[in-house]
């Protein structure tokens, strides 16, 4: 999905390659068996695991198109946040604040349960969560390096189903956002005063600057804490 993906991901390529070795292991169901074993397509029969216990692919969400830039001026009547108030300068403490909760959130014995058919679970939000933070820190990374550079476009709902959410370790995934809120605290962290000014846009037209871009994207952060019932 992104430079930074491939830099700081050598956890997400395991758990990739974890994922695919777990589909093709077969569970002895008799009584004090020790557990998977390698696929034997001699046997005549095999049973497929796959990982979480999920077996079918989930409603997915409705897509969500409003345009939650408004939340740089005015406050979120479901999260509280108001991009106004935040400084740039504040964003990488605040960053590392706002992910910090999801290790206790994705140790939760419901985490892969959504709430409705059509709301993403706990899981399936940090994964949303970690690539968000890898995301936007290429975004802002992309603004330093080119003069007013257009975003690539990112299909989050298709991302969801592609990477199997649902699927994924919730102890991978806890790790992974707390490595990419490092990367993405780092960035932010890297960006000089005269800096903040430097726009980029979104290929809808949709104009920001570094500035704007952060205290946009924190939001995104705060609000999917309180999608999983993580309040101040």
């Amino acid at each position: 999905m992104s430079e930074l993906f491939q830099i700081f991901q050598p956890g997400f390529r395991h758990q990739e390659e974890q994922r695919d070795l777990e589909k093709i292991l077969v569970v002895d169901q008799d009584a004090g068996a020790s557990g998977p074993k390698p696929l034997d397509l001699d046997s005549g029969s095999v049973t497929v695991r796959m990982p979480g216990g999920t077996m079918s692919e989930p409603t997915a969400p409705v897509p969500d198109d409003k345009d939650w830039t408004w939340v740089l001026q005015a406050r979120c009547p479901e999260c509280g946040y108001l991009g106004a108030e935040i400084q740039p300068s504040e964003l990488p403490e605040l960053v590392l604040q706002a992910t910090g909760p999801w290790a206790e959130v994705l140790a939760r014995p419901d985490v892969r349960t959504r709430p409705a058919p059509q709301v993403w679970s706990p899981l399936e939000y940090a994964c949303h969560v970690r690539d968000v933070l890898l995301v936007f820190a290429e975004r802002a990374v992309l603004i330093g390096d080119q003069d007013d550079p257009v975003f690539e476009n990112w299909d989050q709902d298709a991302t969801a189903i592609d990477d199997r959410y649902w699927e994924q370790d919730p102890a991978m995934v806890a790790d992974e956002i707390a490595t990419a809120a490092k990367v993405n605290a780092a960035v932010w962290a890297g960006i000089e005063a005269d800096e903040w000014p430097r726009p980029g846009r979104r290929s809808n037209g949709s104009v920001f600057t570094l500035d704007t871009l952060g205290r946009y994207f924190l939001h995104d952060l705060r609000h999917h804490l309180v999608d999983v019932g993580v309040r101040d």
